[in-house]
Protein backbone atom coordinates (compact mmCIF):
# COMPACT_ATOMS: atom_id res chain seq x y z
CA UNK A 1 0.00 0.00 0.00
CA UNK A 2 3.08 2.64 0.56
CA UNK A 3 4.42 1.86 -2.65
CA UNK A 4 0.92 2.50 -4.29
CA UNK A 5 0.49 5.58 -2.74
CA UNK A 6 4.01 6.98 -2.97
CA UNK A 7 3.25 6.75 -6.83
CA UNK A 8 -0.02 7.63 -6.95
CA UNK A 9 0.56 10.87 -4.87
CA UNK A 10 3.85 11.25 -7.32
CA UNK A 11 1.70 10.85 -10.24
CA UNK A 12 -1.10 13.21 -9.00
CA UNK A 13 0.94 16.11 -7.97
CA UNK A 14 1.00 17.52 -11.72
CA UNK A 15 -2.59 17.34 -12.92
CA UNK A 16 -3.76 18.80 -9.71
CA UNK A 17 -1.44 21.96 -10.20
CA UNK A 18 -3.19 22.56 -14.09
CA UNK A 19 -6.34 24.11 -13.05
CA UNK A 20 -6.50 25.29 -16.45
CA UNK A 21 -6.67 22.49 -18.13
CA UNK A 22 -9.42 20.49 -19.15
CA UNK A 23 -9.98 16.96 -17.13
CA UNK A 24 -10.89 15.66 -20.33
CA UNK A 25 -7.09 16.26 -21.55
CA UNK A 26 -6.12 14.84 -17.84
CA UNK A 27 -8.09 11.95 -18.44
CA UNK A 28 -6.82 11.23 -21.84
CA UNK A 29 -3.09 11.67 -21.53
CA UNK A 30 -3.21 9.70 -18.48
CA UNK A 31 -5.29 6.67 -19.69
CA UNK A 32 -3.17 6.51 -22.41
CA UNK A 33 0.15 6.76 -21.02
CA UNK A 34 -1.52 3.60 -18.44
CA UNK A 35 -2.65 1.97 -21.25
CA UNK A 36 0.70 1.95 -23.35
CA UNK A 37 2.91 0.52 -19.85
CA UNK A 38 0.59 -2.37 -20.38
CA UNK A 39 1.68 -5.64 -22.40
CA UNK A 40 -0.81 -7.38 -24.27
CA UNK A 41 -2.07 -10.06 -21.21
CA UNK A 42 -2.98 -6.98 -19.03
CA UNK A 43 -4.21 -4.66 -22.01
CA UNK A 44 -6.95 -8.16 -22.04
CA UNK A 45 -7.87 -7.75 -18.65
CA UNK A 46 -8.03 -3.61 -18.55
CA UNK A 47 -9.34 -2.80 -22.15
CA UNK A 48 -13.54 -3.21 -22.94
CA UNK A 49 -15.57 -1.79 -25.92
CA UNK A 50 -17.91 1.17 -24.74
CA UNK A 51 -20.62 -0.81 -25.57
CA UNK A 52 -19.58 -3.84 -23.58
CA UNK A 53 -21.93 -4.33 -20.75
CA UNK A 54 -19.89 -4.28 -17.99
CA UNK A 55 -19.03 -0.61 -18.40
CA UNK A 56 -22.38 -0.32 -16.28
CA UNK A 57 -21.01 -3.10 -13.74
CA UNK A 58 -20.98 -0.89 -10.25
CA UNK A 59 -20.43 -2.79 -6.58
CA UNK A 60 -18.69 -1.72 -3.62
CA UNK A 61 -18.36 -5.00 -1.66
CA UNK A 62 -14.67 -6.96 -1.72
CA UNK A 63 -14.20 -8.82 -4.52
CA UNK A 64 -14.50 -12.50 -2.96
CA UNK A 65 -17.97 -11.30 -2.32
CA UNK A 66 -18.56 -10.06 -6.07
CA UNK A 67 -17.61 -13.97 -7.04
CA UNK A 68 -19.94 -15.21 -4.91
CA UNK A 69 -22.99 -12.99 -5.39
CA UNK A 70 -22.36 -12.82 -9.51
CA UNK A 71 -20.69 -16.24 -9.82
CA UNK A 72 -18.03 -14.26 -12.30
CA UNK A 73 -14.69 -12.40 -10.78
CA UNK A 74 -14.28 -8.31 -10.54
CA UNK A 75 -13.50 -7.91 -13.86
CA UNK A 76 -10.36 -5.36 -14.89
CA UNK A 77 -7.09 -5.32 -14.03
CA UNK A 78 -6.19 -5.33 -10.16
CA UNK A 79 -3.08 -3.21 -8.93
CA UNK A 80 -1.01 -6.48 -7.40
CA UNK A 81 -0.66 -7.42 -11.01
CA UNK A 82 0.84 -3.72 -11.88
CA UNK A 83 4.57 -2.79 -12.00
CA UNK A 84 5.53 0.07 -9.28
CA UNK A 85 5.73 2.32 -13.16
CA UNK A 86 2.02 0.96 -13.83
CA UNK A 87 0.84 1.64 -10.23
CA UNK A 88 2.02 5.17 -10.51
CA UNK A 89 0.38 5.59 -14.32
CA UNK A 90 -2.69 3.98 -12.80
CA UNK A 91 -2.32 6.92 -9.62
CA UNK A 92 -2.45 9.46 -12.06
CA UNK A 93 -5.79 8.11 -13.93
CA UNK A 94 -7.06 8.05 -10.62
CA UNK A 95 -5.90 11.22 -9.86
CA UNK A 96 -7.20 12.97 -13.32
CA UNK A 97 -10.86 12.54 -12.33
CA UNK A 98 -10.92 13.44 -8.59
CA UNK A 99 -9.93 16.60 -6.87
CA UNK A 100 -7.25 16.69 -4.14
CA UNK A 101 -9.85 15.99 -1.48
CA UNK A 102 -11.90 13.46 -3.49
CA UNK A 103 -7.82 11.98 -3.96
CA UNK A 104 -7.03 11.52 -0.34
CA UNK A 105 -10.28 10.32 0.90
CA UNK A 106 -10.27 7.56 -1.74
CA UNK A 107 -6.23 6.64 -1.05
CA UNK A 108 -7.32 6.80 2.48
CA UNK A 109 -10.28 4.49 2.15
CA UNK A 110 -7.85 1.93 0.03
CA UNK A 111 -5.31 1.93 2.73
CA UNK A 112 -8.21 1.10 5.15
CA UNK A 113 -7.67 -2.64 3.80
CA UNK A 114 -4.45 -2.84 5.78
CA UNK A 115 -6.21 -1.88 9.09
CA UNK A 116 -9.47 -4.48 8.78
CA UNK A 117 -6.04 -6.86 8.01
CA UNK A 118 -5.00 -6.37 11.45
CA UNK A 119 -8.71 -6.30 13.04
CA UNK A 120 -10.05 -9.42 11.62
CA UNK A 121 -6.47 -11.36 11.80
CA UNK A 122 -6.75 -11.78 7.68
CA UNK A 123 -4.17 -13.75 5.72
CA UNK A 124 -4.14 -10.70 3.18
CA UNK A 125 -5.84 -12.81 0.34
CA UNK A 126 -9.70 -11.02 0.78
CA UNK A 127 -8.40 -7.83 2.94
CA UNK A 128 -5.86 -6.12 0.11
CA UNK A 129 -4.92 -2.63 -0.77
CA UNK A 130 -3.64 -3.77 -4.33
CA UNK A 131 -6.96 -5.82 -5.01
CA UNK A 132 -8.48 -2.11 -6.83
CA UNK A 133 -9.41 -2.53 -10.58
CA UNK A 134 -8.78 -0.48 -13.29
CA UNK A 135 -10.63 -0.81 -16.63
CA UNK A 136 -11.32 1.59 -19.44
CA UNK A 137 -13.85 1.47 -21.99
CA UNK A 138 -13.31 2.32 -25.67
CA UNK A 139 -10.71 4.34 -27.18
CA UNK A 140 -9.39 7.32 -24.99
CA UNK A 141 -9.50 10.41 -26.78
CA UNK A 142 -10.60 13.96 -26.29
CA UNK A 143 -13.24 14.00 -28.71
CA UNK A 144 -14.40 11.01 -28.37
CA UNK A 145 -16.80 8.46 -26.69
CA UNK A 146 -15.11 6.18 -24.24
CA UNK A 147 -14.85 6.01 -20.27
CA UNK A 148 -12.97 4.42 -17.38
CA UNK A 149 -13.67 2.43 -13.83
CA UNK A 150 -11.56 2.56 -10.55
CA UNK A 151 -13.37 -0.05 -8.05
CA UNK A 152 -12.67 -2.14 -4.90
CA UNK A 153 -13.82 -2.80 -1.84
CA UNK A 154 -15.95 0.82 -0.78
CA UNK A 155 -14.35 2.67 -3.52
CA UNK A 156 -16.56 2.89 -7.27
CA UNK A 157 -15.96 5.40 -9.49
CA UNK A 158 -17.51 5.63 -12.96
CA UNK A 159 -15.96 8.39 -15.62
CA UNK A 160 -17.81 8.69 -19.07
CA UNK A 161 -16.57 11.01 -21.56
CA UNK A 162 -19.16 11.90 -24.88
CA UNK A 163 -18.17 13.58 -27.32
CA UNK A 164 -16.42 16.14 -25.59
CA UNK A 165 -18.23 16.18 -22.42
CA UNK A 166 -17.22 14.18 -19.05
CA UNK A 167 -19.79 13.05 -16.06
CA UNK A 168 -18.28 11.11 -12.84
CA UNK A 169 -21.31 9.55 -11.66
CA UNK A 170 -21.93 7.16 -9.81
CA UNK A 171 -19.45 7.57 -7.30
CA UNK A 172 -19.40 5.25 -4.09
CA UNK A 173 -16.69 5.83 -1.46
CA UNK A 174 -17.59 4.07 1.79
CA UNK A 175 -15.24 3.18 5.10
CA UNK A 176 -14.94 0.65 7.46
CA UNK A 177 -13.94 1.15 9.79
CA UNK A 178 -15.19 4.53 9.81
CA UNK A 179 -13.44 5.83 12.57
CA UNK A 180 -10.14 2.97 13.61
CA UNK A 181 -10.44 2.72 16.97
CA UNK A 182 -7.63 0.10 17.70
CA UNK A 183 -3.80 0.04 16.79
CA UNK A 184 -1.46 2.72 15.51
CA UNK A 185 -3.64 4.45 13.17
CA UNK A 186 -6.40 5.25 15.88
CA UNK A 187 -8.67 7.77 15.31
CA UNK A 188 -8.28 8.16 11.77
CA UNK A 189 -11.92 9.19 9.82
CA UNK A 190 -11.78 8.66 6.30
CA UNK A 191 -15.21 10.19 5.77
CA UNK A 192 -15.34 12.34 8.64
CA UNK A 193 -17.15 15.44 7.13
CA UNK A 194 -19.87 13.00 5.60
CA UNK A 195 -20.95 12.10 9.36
CA UNK A 196 -20.60 14.97 11.16
CA UNK A 197 -22.28 17.93 8.63
CA UNK A 198 -24.89 15.44 8.30
CA UNK A 199 -25.24 15.56 11.80
CA UNK A 200 -24.87 18.62 12.59
CA UNK A 201 -27.96 19.23 10.09
CA UNK A 202 -30.78 17.32 11.53
CA UNK A 203 -29.71 18.49 15.20
CA UNK A 204 -29.89 21.61 14.05
CA UNK A 205 -33.65 21.34 13.36
CA UNK A 206 -36.25 22.10 15.08
CA UNK A 207 -38.25 19.49 16.80
CA UNK A 208 -41.39 20.39 14.68
CA UNK A 209 -38.57 20.07 11.42
CA UNK A 210 -37.25 16.92 12.69
CA UNK A 211 -41.03 15.07 12.55
CA UNK A 212 -40.73 15.44 9.09
CA UNK A 213 -37.42 14.97 8.41
CA UNK A 214 -36.86 12.08 10.42
CA UNK A 215 -38.61 9.23 7.91
CA UNK A 216 -37.65 6.45 10.60
CA UNK A 217 -36.74 5.91 13.73
CA UNK A 218 -34.89 2.84 13.01
CA UNK A 219 -32.14 2.91 10.13
CA UNK A 220 -31.94 1.48 6.92
CA UNK A 221 -29.55 -1.44 7.13
CA UNK A 222 -27.89 0.07 3.59
CA UNK A 223 -28.02 2.54 1.37
CA UNK A 224 -31.63 2.05 -0.49
CA UNK A 225 -30.42 2.39 -4.38
CA UNK A 226 -27.68 -0.31 -3.42
CA UNK A 227 -25.96 -0.82 -6.51
CA UNK A 228 -28.51 -0.66 -9.10
CA UNK A 229 -28.60 0.42 -12.63
CA UNK A 230 -30.75 3.51 -12.67
CA UNK A 231 -31.04 5.01 -8.92
CA UNK A 232 -34.81 5.74 -8.19
CA UNK A 233 -36.79 5.42 -4.81
CA UNK A 234 -40.42 4.34 -5.20
CA UNK A 235 -42.81 7.54 -4.11
CA UNK A 236 -42.47 10.93 -3.95
CA UNK A 237 -39.34 12.67 -1.93
CA UNK A 238 -39.69 12.35 1.94
CA UNK A 239 -38.31 14.36 4.60
CA UNK A 240 -38.01 18.05 5.22
CA UNK A 241 -37.97 19.92 1.97
CA UNK A 242 -35.40 23.22 1.80
CA UNK A 243 -37.72 25.82 1.76
CA UNK A 244 -38.90 24.99 5.29
CA UNK A 245 -35.37 25.18 6.46
CA UNK A 246 -33.90 28.73 7.72
CA UNK A 247 -31.36 30.73 6.13
CA UNK A 248 -28.62 29.06 8.73
CA UNK A 249 -29.96 25.24 8.54
CA UNK A 250 -30.11 25.85 4.49
CA UNK A 251 -26.39 26.95 4.95
CA UNK A 252 -25.70 23.16 6.81
CA UNK A 253 -27.26 21.58 4.03
CA UNK A 254 -25.19 23.44 1.52
CA UNK A 255 -22.32 22.43 3.57
CA UNK A 256 -23.12 18.82 3.13
CA UNK A 257 -23.99 19.02 -0.50
CA UNK A 258 -20.26 20.62 -1.23
CA UNK A 259 -18.89 17.98 0.61
CA UNK A 260 -20.11 15.56 -1.82
CA UNK A 261 -19.43 18.37 -4.81
CA UNK A 262 -15.80 18.87 -4.28
CA UNK A 263 -14.88 15.44 -4.77
CA UNK A 264 -14.38 15.95 -8.43
CA UNK A 265 -12.12 18.09 -10.27
CA UNK A 266 -13.75 22.18 -11.05
CA UNK A 267 -15.59 21.10 -14.23
CA UNK A 268 -16.75 17.89 -12.59
CA UNK A 269 -17.72 19.77 -9.41
CA UNK A 270 -19.52 23.00 -11.29
CA UNK A 271 -21.89 20.22 -13.15
CA UNK A 272 -23.12 19.17 -9.61
CA UNK A 273 -22.94 22.83 -8.29
CA UNK A 274 -25.23 23.74 -11.44
CA UNK A 275 -27.70 20.56 -10.85
CA UNK A 276 -28.10 22.04 -6.70
CA UNK A 277 -28.98 25.80 -8.46
CA UNK A 278 -31.31 23.97 -10.70
CA UNK A 279 -33.23 21.86 -7.80
CA UNK A 280 -33.42 25.28 -5.64
CA UNK A 281 -35.37 24.81 -2.80
CA UNK A 282 -36.61 21.47 -4.46
CA UNK A 283 -34.56 19.19 -2.27
CA UNK A 284 -35.73 16.93 0.63
CA UNK A 285 -33.33 15.91 3.75
CA UNK A 286 -34.21 12.90 5.49
CA UNK A 287 -32.72 11.17 8.29
CA UNK A 288 -33.39 8.20 10.07
CA UNK A 289 -31.57 6.27 13.20
CA UNK A 290 -30.47 7.97 16.26
CA UNK A 291 -29.46 11.56 16.38
CA UNK A 292 -26.22 10.79 18.45
CA UNK A 293 -22.56 10.05 17.36
CA UNK A 294 -21.88 6.02 17.85
CA UNK A 295 -25.60 4.98 16.84
CA UNK A 296 -27.05 3.77 13.70
CA UNK A 297 -27.87 6.56 11.12
CA UNK A 298 -28.61 6.96 7.72
CA UNK A 299 -29.21 9.92 5.57
CA UNK A 300 -30.04 11.33 1.81
CA UNK A 301 -30.74 14.30 -0.19
CA UNK A 302 -32.76 14.14 -2.91
CA UNK A 303 -33.50 16.01 -6.06
CA UNK A 304 -34.94 15.93 -9.01
CA UNK A 305 -31.96 14.98 -10.61
CA UNK A 306 -29.69 13.17 -8.18
CA UNK A 307 -29.71 11.66 -4.91
CA UNK A 308 -27.04 11.58 -2.05
CA UNK A 309 -27.34 8.63 -0.07
CA UNK A 310 -25.24 8.28 2.86
CA UNK A 311 -25.15 4.87 6.04
CA UNK A 312 -23.62 3.97 8.93
CA UNK A 313 -25.13 1.53 10.76
CA UNK A 314 -23.08 -1.96 10.03
CA UNK A 315 -20.22 -3.36 12.28
CA UNK A 316 -21.65 -1.43 15.38
CA UNK A 317 -22.41 1.67 13.43
CA UNK A 318 -18.96 1.84 12.41
CA UNK A 319 -18.82 0.97 8.59
CA UNK A 320 -20.15 4.12 6.23
CA UNK A 321 -21.66 4.04 3.01
CA UNK A 322 -21.89 6.90 0.76
CA UNK A 323 -23.21 7.97 -2.73
CA UNK A 324 -23.98 10.52 -5.38
CA UNK A 325 -26.32 9.36 -7.85
CA UNK A 326 -27.32 10.97 -11.00
CA UNK A 327 -31.21 9.80 -11.86
CA UNK A 328 -30.98 10.24 -15.63
CA UNK A 329 -26.57 10.64 -16.00
CA UNK A 330 -24.94 8.16 -14.45
CA UNK A 331 -22.85 6.77 -17.16
CA UNK A 332 -22.97 9.72 -19.31
CA UNK A 333 -26.64 7.89 -20.54
CA UNK A 334 -28.38 11.30 -20.82
CA UNK A 335 -25.11 12.67 -23.05
CA UNK A 336 -25.02 9.36 -25.26
CA UNK A 337 -28.80 10.14 -25.54
CA UNK A 338 -28.29 13.74 -27.19
CA UNK A 339 -25.48 12.30 -29.22
CA UNK A 340 -27.52 9.76 -30.74
CA UNK A 341 -30.27 12.43 -31.53
CA UNK A 342 -27.47 14.61 -33.01
CA UNK A 343 -25.94 12.07 -34.66
CA UNK A 344 -29.62 10.60 -36.23
CA UNK A 345 -30.20 14.26 -36.93
CA UNK A 346 -27.15 14.62 -39.43
CA UNK A 347 -27.94 11.02 -40.78
CA UNK A 348 -31.31 12.96 -42.12
CA UNK A 349 -29.95 15.68 -43.51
Amino acid sequence: MQRLLAGCLIASVLPLCAHETHSIRRMTAAAKNFLASLDPAQKEKAMFAFGDEERQFFHFIPSEDVQKRYNRPRKGLPLREMTVAQRHLAGALMSAGLSQQGYIKATTIMSLEEVLKMIENDSGERRNPEKYFFSIFGEPSETGTWGYRIEGHHVSMHFSIVNGKVVGNPMFLGANPAEVRVGPRKGLRALAPEEDLGRDLIQALTPEQRKVAIVSEKAYPDILTEASRKASLQGQPSGLQASKMTAAQRKLLDALLAEYTENLPEELAAQRRARIKQAGNNLFFAWAGVLERGGPHYYRIQAPSFIIEYDNTQNNANHIHSVWRDINGDWGVDLLEEHYKTADHHKKQ
